[in-house]
């Protein structure tokens, strides 16, 4: 699963994401609740079973249940359905405990900006998937180190480098419901672009008293159940984040793509940052003499291990999913949308592909590319599969959505005629949905036009007073600003940048003539000139050669103190382009705000009577904030006892599946550790003595949920969910509990794995686990 990845769409009302989620059957008797190891030729004769456990009287309902859905907001964790749920599974947690997300295991959950992660110590040891920290490694990947492919391990505190300047964890401090400040009194303002910018006013209004005179403190105003409800959260931005430790890429992306999406699975997907602050205990950029930051809250990372129909549950910020948005959207998502969007990450894909050979720091980057858009192309192209092989789903969104209508017209005239207008708004929208998408993608297609871009309104918004200027280029924003710029200085490479450019260049050539008068206007070409792939790259040749924002300084100066009339004068030709297209960018931008003037007022009846309609158990679409889902240990066929539907994969299967060959190419010491059965305590009896890798369960997650630990009944982490199935990935628009599959690293395999090989036993200490190899 890959990290969140925010996308521009052909249907900005319906999808805005890309980068990255079975009852058994009546009347048959389930299988075990482990199946038994089969045997490799290197096992060892099973120990002896141990002694019977008592009876579970909870254990009948957990092994039947169907989860039916929802990434819930702490709030909503009080409901009857969720109460009556745990009662009935035996979970000995209170759903009222998960009801304070500052109170434990939920303040022990934070947000690393498009993944998840959980302090796991008292000296801020935070614990994500391998696959998050692929950026900070390729960071400090140099003097021919590739720690990419190698893994990294700090032996000391002292030895912990930088994961970036632009890498920050957030640490919730406190919710307060701001619906009314946020909504009242926006149906008087008859003009759209004025309700949008009176929206945005009160949003900046209710950040800066959040803020003033809180250094350290970073608050947000987000939206849920599409603007009918708004939370002010505070959230301890700590900007010294560090790389601790990582697996090597043949453990910790063990199977690469043949794998992604699947199962069986055998990844260890995990990776260790530690956040720090100044002395002072106060959040500080980085410095040698910062502190570990000490959490008020850690999880307990628990080593007891699980069994088929345990209560699981995953708390985490999930990035986006669209199921709450008109049948209509749904199905111009399936005819146009995703068709349109995976032929675009095949294209991307091949640009990484073509790199993978290009030596030194470019085929690191182009490793790390192609591994995260080969995440989001399978992605999407599970959800059109989905959607398309089962027209159930369809069919089930279109009841929902009718039923929802009637409701409305069921005296409910507000309702009627806000829908009435939404589909209207949407429809026009549609019209102009392949031309707007490949617009944003060209004028962000480079990342030097997109810091140009940045740079012209950065120019453009500093005349003004700081209240008055945009969200996210506020006084407030330039620190953010800055740390990227020197983030880019890293991860930037003219090869790649030049070719995602003319890719997504030479497919707006693609568009009739009529739709793309942009594209002569960004390249500078005079009016009836040929435009081919050729004239393109003549340009691009000219650009990249003559590029000053390739220096970091540059930039930074540019950003910082840039003027209209300095970027006017100046002789980069992507400061050029940039001037070029900022009155095109900015119509287009007077078009949208129109529009979101709109949606302010129509969206939150659609999704009001979608709740009636469901009786009120609805959860909002996810939003990058905090969610829980929860379920049990399940296969996608639990009713099946074959090696291949066990909801647990094991170490010996690694033998049989390993080549030696990337992806399954596991170091050679996990290999001979395997076949000695050196699995210690961490080995599970249940398991024939074997040692359980990955684990499924039915839990609901998506995108930005990388990383998200999942605890068991008392609130201990006992997994780190990194992926779903390719069979569930529709439920990112209609859920479909049979089908949807969530896919953990099991703690003891990343607890063993640190112990026995890596050399990582100071962490497993300080985690509270007593090193046992």
């Amino acid at each position: 699963m890959a990290p969140l990845v925010k996308t521009p769409t052909l249907a900005s009302t319906s999808f805005v994401v890309a980068a990255l989620t079975a009852a058994a059957c009546g009347g048959e008797t389930p299988p075990p609740s482990n199946p038994p190891a089969v045997a490799s030729a290197a096992a060892a004769t099973a120990p002896s079973a141990p002694p019977p456990a008592s009876p579970d009287p909870f254990l009948a309902y957990r092994m039947q249940y169907r989860d039916p859905g929802g990434m819930w907001m702490p709030s909503q964790m009080t409901l009857p359905q969720h109460t009556d749920v745990f009662s009935k599974m035996g979970v000995k947690l209170d759903p009222q405990t998960l009801a304070d997300p500052l109170q434990s295991p939920l303040a022990s959950i934070v947000f690393l900006g498009g993944c998840t992660g959980s302090f796991v110590s008292a000296q801020g040891l935070v614990v994500t998937n391998h696959h998050c920290a692929q950026g900070a490694l390729q960071l400090n990947s140099k003097d021919g180190k590739n720690y990419v492919e190698d893994g990294f391990l700090a032996k000391t505190l002292a030895d912990e480098p930088t994961a970036g300047p632009a890498q920050k964890i957030m640490v919730a401090q406190a919710y307060s419901d701001v619906t009314p400040q946020m909504r009242d009194g926006l149906d008087k303002i008859v003009d759209p672009v004025a309700r949008k910018l009176e929206s945005e006013k009160r949003l900046k209004q209710l950040i800066a008293a959040c803020e003033k005179d809180r250094p350290g403190i970073r608050c947000q105003v987000s939206s849920f159940f599409q603007g009918g409800m708004y939370q002010l959260i505070e959230m301890l931005e700590i900007r010294d984040v560090r790389l601790v430790y990582a697996p090597a890429r043949s453990v910790g992306d063990y199977g690469g793509e043949i794998d992604n999406w699947e199962w069986p699975r055998h990844t260890g997907d995990w990776s260790f940052y530690r956040a720090y602050v100044g002395k002072d205990g106060k959040p500080a950029d980085y410095s040698p003499d910062n502190v570990p930051f000490q959490p008020k809250h850690f999880l307990q990372v628990s080593t007891s291990g699980l069994k088929q129909g345990d209560f699981v549950m995953v708390a985490g910020y999930p990035g986006l999913t669209n199921r709450n948005v008109t049948a209509r959207e749904l199905h111009s998502d399936v005819e146009v949308f995703y068709p349109y969007l995976i032929q675009y990450y095949q294209d991307r894909y091949k640009v990484a592909e073509a790199h993978l050979n290009d030596g030194g720091e470019t085929s690191i980057k182009a490793t790390v590319l192609k591994q995260g858009v080969q995440n989001g192309l399978e992605k999407f192209q599970g959800i059109l599969q989905g959607l398309q092989k089962n027209p159930d789903l369809l069919a089930q969104k279109d009841a929902l959505d009718k039923k929802a209508r009637d409701w409305a017209a069921q005296g409910h005239d507000a309702y009627a005629k806000g829908i009435a207008k939404l589909d209207a708004l949407i429809a026009d929208q549609q019209k102009s949905q392949r031309v707007d998408f490949d617009r944003s993608m060209a004028f962000r297609g480079s990342a030097l036009l997109a810091n140009a871009l940045s740079c012209t309104r950065w120019a453009e918004e500093r005349g003004k007073k700081d209240a008055d200027r945009k969200p996210g280029f506020q006084d407030r924003d330039m620190p953010r600003a800055q740390a990227g710029q020197k983030q880019m200085s890293r991860q930037y490479d003219r090869t790649i940048d030049r070719a995602n450019f003319r890719l997504v260049l030479v497919r707006a050539l693609q568009l009739p003539e009529k739709d793309r008068p942009w594209l002569a206007t960004l390249l500078g070409v005079p009016g009836g000139a040929k435009l081919d792939e050729a004239a393109i790259d003549k340009k691009l040749d000219a650009w990249y050669a003559a590029a000053s924002l390739e220096d970091e300084k540059t930039r930074l100066e540019l950003m910082t103190s840039g003027t209209p009339a300095k970027l006017a004068a100046s002789k980069d030709p992507f400061v050029q382009a940039a001037q070029r297209i900022w009155p095109i960018y900015k119509a287009e931008e007077k078009k949208a705000d129109a529009r979101t003037g709109d949606l302010l007022l129509v969206q939150p009846l659609y999704t009001e009577a979608l709740k009636q309609a469901l009786g009120g158990a609805l959860a909002p679409d996810a939003n990058a904030t905090l969610r829980i889902t929860y379920g049990t240990v399940k296969s996608l066929h639990p009713e099946s006892i074959a090696q291949a539907d066990w909801p647990f994969t094991v170490a010996s299967q690694i033998l049989g599946k390993d080549t030696g060959k990337d992806p399954f190419n596991a170091p050679q010491k996990l290999l001979e550790a395997i076949k000695a059965r050196s699995f210690g305590p961490y080995a599970d009896p249940a398991l024939g003595g074997d040692l359980p890798i990955d684990f499924e369960s039915d839990l609901d997650i998506t995108g930005g949920n990388s990383g998200s630990p999942t605890m068991d009944d008392q609130g201990r982490l006992v997994g780190l969910a990194f992926d779903g199935n390719k069979e569930g990935l529709a439920s990112d628009a209609v859920f479909d509990g049979t089908t949807t599959r969530t896919i953990q690293v099991d703690a003891r395999y990343m607890i063993w794995t640190m112990d026995a090989l890596d050399g990582a036993d100071r962490l497993v200490q300080e985690m509270g686990i007593t090193s046992k190899m």
